[in-house]
């Protein structure tokens, strides 16, 4: 169960931010074995004046379509299933909606299984 946030400059459409989570949430599907229907997705746009980010830092050119992807997640996978994850949320980005790789900053927060509540004031996964 992850939990995504997306933030990323105001004024890109609806169509665009939805295009975001879709190419996110297949890229959780298909590497990190994530139910399709496991979706839990917080997008949030910044007003350029809120959106701070260093455009060179470590030699990426960023653009003002700079995306930042939030994941909490269990801490369950493997250091190459994280980097499987990262490498195909990239590409799915760049299919759809056409951000390009340079500008996706992607984050784990890793928690244990016990630390999440679906609802009822259950832990499901204790």
């Amino acid at each position: 169960m992850p939990l995504t946030r997306i933030s990323l400059r105001k004024g890109k459409s609806t169509e665009y931010r939805q295009a975001l989570a879709e190419s996110v949430q297949r890229a959780l599907v298909e590497t990190f074995n994530v139910p399709s229907d496991d979706q839990f997705m917080l997008i949030t746009e910044q007003e350029p004046e809120n959106f701070i980010y260093d455009r060179q830092y470590l030699g990426i050119d960023r653009s003002d379509d700079f995306v930042v992807i939030q994941l909490t997640v269990s801490n369950t996978r493997t250091r190459e299933t994280k980097q499987a994850l990262y490498k195909r949320i990239v590409e799915r980005l760049e299919e759809s909606p056409g951000v390009r790789p340079k500008d996706v900053f992607i984050n784990l927060v890793e928690v244990l299984p016990e630390n999440w509540s679906f609802g009822d004031g259950m832990a499901q996964y204790v």
